[in-house]
């Protein structure tokens, strides 16, 4: 009961701060008052309106927001989300273009459980959708499934991956973004012994933590301070009576979005003044950079206990993976096992939540590959986030993957990648997330 109240209070305390900050823009914003000379009046109206909408975003999830991409012929055309695969705690769906052949390059994106939804990555999306062919792991928020549906932790997160890939076939080519990166190449290991007709045709692992302790960051040396006893005790909580999934034991996501913005405190303090500055004067808009980013990383989602227990105990305490001792269902899966899916790591030089050489690890794991499949690329100035969906990205590191991926199909005539078609500024590239 106790955890059931304290989520309670969390969900009351956030629709408390965006009452208020309704309450405060409403107020603020009487035209009488707009005799008035005071820039406290106006400042106080902005602070409403951002600090309304900050909190009104930590409850909702995100539309993707992908209505059409141009193609070769000269011509829109139009995007569709469909559901592949239906599980209770994620979706495999696919980005169809209407209109168009299929380009060779069967894509599976596979998104991260860390708090974020899988939108997290749609400029991701949007950046390999004009030359590719589309899927992504669509998890879902643990607070809205019910008790009724079981567990889910890592393993499960595992036996998910390697019946998408299964789905998919082996012309798949699986990129993994931070957080899926150990269970992804455990998934490929797993079918490389069990269904090796299923592996996929490629592997590409972007700033993932396949050995922790190869440099350490905050995150890391987190896990290595605090005891399991002190993270069941203090952050798990229990779904409370307003969501399907009442009951259910979860680590919130807005627990996990304080952590991450603690981490740069300073930047998010400046980009939220900066923006009530900017409001206060009539500068910002709907679709502003500082929207644009919020929008998506405030909306916040809870993962299962287990599954947050079991990846802090087992990818990063004990490293499983790294070790290469990781077990699924009682049956050790072995990296070596992995013998014909080409393997590339990509890393940013400045990423501080997944260090350059906690990814890279895994190619010296592949001793069954041969070295001419295995391949890795750090990108000096990159961050954590720019290394999937900023500047980085889509004007280095997209080419090379795609590129990779080429180069590893069997066909010799496949298209070059195409130049990096949207080229939108990120405001916080470097921030933490």
């Amino acid at each position: 009961m106790r955890q059931l109240l304290t989520y309670d209070l969390m969900e009351s305390m956030r629709v408390t701060n965006q009452w208020m900050g309704a309450s405060a823009r409403a107020l603020c914003s009487y035209p009488q008052l707009g005799l008035s000379a005071n820039p406290f009046i106006q400042l106080t109206a902005a602070w409403g309106e951002v600090t309304e909408r900050s909190f009104a975003r930590m409850a909702a999830k995100p539309d993707w927001g992908i209505s059409s991409i141009p193609g070769d012929d000269g011509r829109d055309h139009v995007v569709t989300i469909e559901t592949v695969m239906e599980r209770p705690f994620g979706d495999l769906i696919r980005f169809d273009v209407q209109g168009r052949e299929p380009t060779g390059r069967k894509i599976l994106l596979v998104a991260p459980m860390s708090g974020h939804y899988a939108t997290l990555l749609r400029k991701t999306v949007k950046s390999l959708l004009p030359d590719c062919d589309v899927y992504i792991t669509d998890w879902h928020n643990a607070r809205d499934i019910p008790v009724s549906e079981g567990k889910f932790d890592i393993e499960d997160y595992t036996h998910y991956l390697v019946d998408f890939m299964r789905e998919m076939g082996p012309d798949t080519n699986v990129i993994a973004v931070c957080q899926p990166a150990p269970l992804a190449l455990a998934a490929t290991a797993y079918l490389a012994e069990e269904d090796p007709k299923a592996q996929p045709r490629t592997l590409t692992l972007i700033g993932g933590p396949i050995d922790p302790d190869a440099a350490a960051t905050d995150v890391t040396d987190f896990g290595r301070r605090v005891t399991m006893g002190s993270l069941e005790k203090f952050v798990i909580q229990r779904v409370g009576f307003k969501y399907a999934g009442a009951g259910r034991l979860v680590y919130p996501g807005i627990q996990q979005l304080a952590s991450f913005m603690a981490m740069n405190a300073e930047t998010h303090a400046k980009a939220f003044t900066d923006q009530v500055v900017a409001v206060s004067k009539g500068e910002a808009s709907d679709h502003d950079k500082h929207n644009i980013f919020y929008d998506e990383y405030l909306a916040v989602m809870d993962m299962t206990a287990e599954f947050y227990l079991s990846t802090v105990e087992r990818i990063f305490k004990n490293r499983e993976i790294a070790k290469n001792i990781f077990v699924v269902d009682g049956k050790q899966v072995d990296i070596g096992k992995i013998t014909s899916v080409a393997v590339k790591t990509v890393e940013g030089g400045k990423d501080d939540i997944s260090a350059p050489g906690q990814c890279v690890a895994a190619l010296d794991m592949l001793t069954g590959l041969p070295d001419e499949k295995k391949a890795n690329y750090i990108e000096p100035e990159a961050g954590h986030y720019g290394i999937f969906a900023g500047k980085s990205w889509r004007n280095n590191i997209r080419p090379l993957v795609l590129e990779f991926i080429d180069a590893n199909s069997g066909d010799e005539k496949h298209a070059k990648p195409h130049a990096p078609r949207l080229v939108e500024d990120d405001p916080v590239e470097n921030v933490a997330v």
